[in-house]
């Protein structure tokens, strides 16, 4: 069983962030057979100060046959930004993409949207098990895109980015990350690991190309940073939110 710790962030989160939180942890316990995952012990719930203003963050983590790594992050800086940030690290012996999704946005306004099931192999191009289902969801017409950062290419053709305008917009985003973790975790139970060597050092390869991307984000970097220090950023970064397997 999945253990949640109480009170979560979430409940002080903009709706979507904890809707969102609740959707991914029903996701994993209903489909996954998860074991526990070690965090270390200073950075499973974490508070500092950025601008004055408190920031709190809280990691959840937890381990299955296919997954090295599944990782739930919560922040929170006061009453004006609420994150959620979300990987799914397969094990290098599974040829599966990494699941993302990132929530950015305050008490009433999500400013940033994105889901995808990024590929690790070397065209980066989704299995035909992936883009057959996902080739036929429902096409949603958000009003707002975004552009995606230069160091962007870890992501697939069927990433979503976008500013939701309201709340009809908010939910649609809701239903599309849920067509993506299902089909992710329906893929993942039912697939066998790989036995060929060459397939697996690809998968590793990819992976630390992901994790390599990830931590370009200076957005991310730059707010860590300013709560606590160069060096501890760094080792949070490359520890808790994209370690390379």
């Amino acid at each position: 069983m999945l253990k949640t710790l109480q009170p979560s962030l979430r409940e002080n989160q903009h709706t979507l962030i904890r809707k969102l939180a609740n959707c991914i942890e029903d996701h994993w316990q209903h489909y996954l057979s998860l074991s526990p995952y070690t965090i270390p012990e200073d950075l499973g719930y974490v508070e500092g100060n950025l601008e004055g203003e408190k920031l709190l963050i809280e990691n959840r983590c937890y381990q299955t046959p296919q997954f090295r790594k599944l990782h739930l992050e919560l922040a929170k800086v006061s009453h004006r930004l609420d994150i959620l940030h979300c990987v799914m690290f397969p094990h290098s012996n599974y040829n599966l993409p990494i699941f993302g999704v990132d929530l950015v946005g305050g008490k009433r306004v999500i400013s940033a949207a994105i889901v995808d099931l990024s590929p690790v192999t070397t065209e980066r191009i989704l299995p035909i098990s992936y883009r057959s289902v996902l080739a036929k969801l429902p096409k949603i017409k958000f009003s707002q895109h975004r552009d995606l950062p230069k160091w962007g290419d870890i992501f697939s053709e069927f990433c979503i980015f976008v500013r939701p305008a309201d709340a009809q917009e908010e939910a649609a985003f809701l239903e599309q990350v849920k067509h993506f973790l299902t089909l992710h975790c329906q893929i993942a139970t039912a697939m066998m690991p790989i036995s060929s060597p060459y397939q697996e050092a690809e998968i590793l390869a990819g992976q630390r190309y992901y994790c390599t991307q990830q931590q370009h984000n200076d957005k991310t970097r730059r707010i860590l940073e300013q709560s606590f220090g160069q060096q501890w950023a760094q080792r949070y970064i490359t520890t808790m939110l994209f370690d390379s397997p």
